[in-house]
């Protein structure tokens, strides 16, 4: 039994860890033996801190053999991405210009997952400056890999962090999603992960902010109860982070009854691949066996803004994070020609990008008076080579939840008849994060998916 704990749920190792059935430690060395027997096959780490973890979970058997635990992730393994600081660890950002920086202090969910007694393996392989195109592939840390098909992508940019959990490498990890780096891994790894509403979960001591608003730290898990334990350790204001301060909806909310659903199967001339919209029509068919009004319709929000301003933001916002370094050479081609484009934009440019993504927040607004929930699929496609950039309709619905400051949540729903994980994507209005993790939660315990597991 202790050999196959790196199969657990947090919350259930949890529970073993008070009960005295299972250590820490115990429970650490599965985890450890799961990643020596696996991780050559997926590359989920970009440095893996093993001793670091024996000496927490070594303190945390202190703690339970004392009967004063910390938190409910007390002894309880979680993975880090590669671009949230981590004390003492690298963070290199999938980058070779990062290499040699290792940063002094946690950024705040580190520090809170810290300061609760969770153990921290290390962190996860992420897409260069986590600007992905849909894989994880860098010069520096190499290709990561989908657990369920190794041929295949995680998707990005957490990527690592996706392979790690369905993988068996911790039932927990922190991940950053500026434009769908949370949801679309999850989806194809058959995990549930959150991005945050804008504030929700405050930030600070980290790398410098690039995307604007648009990137927010958040977990994925193997289970809905696992998420919710993490975001309500993670999540909270900081007075140095004035975003953070008066995020509306902190606490969880019961199980929703009659919610206005608006499903909306396909964004503009996106293709949606046929396995994947069969499978959300379902899901959006379960959602209403579930006694909710769901409706399918249109995205009541002007996608084209979104399209037309995001290129400005990253190529800003990376052009300003490389301005004076030797980059020539030492990034990847994607980003040389983003260095190109960021060449030629104004600030002009940039404040209209800025203004077009306040438009979408106002157009939100509107359509959430109409609707309680949004769904769509969370990628328009199955992964695909894991050496390979993914098609445009992988993308397409999700980064307009970041323009919005939305929450946006991966729910797993049927796989396809190949056995690859699908996923269907819950929007709230801003604030609403724990109404999707209930209603997630509701779905969860009548169609449960934590007992797929990957072939490796």
């Amino acid at each position: 039994m202790t050999q196959d704990a790196w199969r657990l749920p947090a919350m259930e190792l949890a529970a073993r860890f008070r009960s005295g059935a299972l250590t820490p430690s115990e429970a650490l060395r599965s985890v450890l033996d799961r990643i020596a027997a696996a991780n050559a096959e997926v590359n989920a780490f970009a440095t893996l801190d093993a001793a670091g973890a024996e000496k927490q979970a070594a303190a945390a058997d202190a703690r339970f053999a004392a009967g004063t635990p910390l938190g409910p992730l007390d002894g309880v393994a979680v993975s880090i991405k590669d671009n949230i600081t981590v004390a003492g660890l690298r963070c290199a950002w999938g980058s070779e210009l990062y290499l040699d920086y290792v940063p002094e202090q946690d950024e705040t969910p580190v520090a809170r997952l810290r300061a609760g007694g969770a153990v921290v393996l290390g962190k996860t392989n992420v897409s260069e400056f986590t600007l992905g195109r849909g894989n994880v592939d860098t010069k520096s840390f190499g290709t990561t890999r989908n657990p369920w098909n190794t041929a295949l992508t995680p998707g990005a940019s957490t990527g690592g962090g996706a392979a790690a959990v369905a993988s068996g490498f911790g039932p927990v990890t922190l991940g950053t999603d500026g434009g769908g780096s949370i949801r679309r891994p999850a989806s194809h790894c058959g995990l549930v992960g959150l991005k945050p509403s804008t504030g929700r979960v405050a930030r600070r001591n980290g790398l410098p902010v690039i995307l604007d608003d648009a990137e927010v730290i958040g977990p994925i898990a193997r289970t809905v109860d696992d998420l919710a334990t993490t975001l309500s350790i993670i999540q909270g204001p900081l007075d140095e982070d004035r975003l953070s301060i008066g995020v509306p909806g902190p606490h969880e909310e019961p199980p929703p009854r009659k919610l206005k659903i608006l499903y909306v199967p396909r964004f503009l001339q996106y293709q949606v691949e046929e396995p994947v919209a069969a499978s959300c029509a379902a899901a959006a068919r379960k959602l209403a066996a579930l006694g909710h009004d769901v409706t399918e319709g249109t995205m009541p929000v002007d996608l084209e803004l979104f399209e037309r301003n995001w290129p400005t933001i990253t190529a800003a916002g990376l052009g300003w994070l490389l301005r004076g370094k030797e980059w020539r050479g030492r990034i990847g081609a994607i980003y040389e020609e983003m260095m190109e484009k960021a060449a030629t934009l104004t600030a002009a440019d940039y404040i209209e990008a800025l203004n077009g993504f306040r438009e979408v927040q106002a157009q939100f607004a509107r359509a959430f008076r109409h609707c309680d929930v949004i769904v769509t699929p969370s990628a328009g496609a199955l992964p695909w080579d894991a050496t390979k950039f993914g098609p445009p309709h992988h993308r397409a619905f999700t980064g307009i939840v970041n323009a919005g400051g939305l929450p946006g949540m991966n729910v797993p729903c049927d796989p396809a008849p190949n056995g690859l994980p699908i996923g269907i994507q819950l929007i709230g209005g801003f604030g609403q994060d724990w109404l999707l993790v209930a209603l997630a939660r509701q779905y969860e315990a009548v169609h449960p998916w934590a007992d797929r597991w990957p072939p490796i």
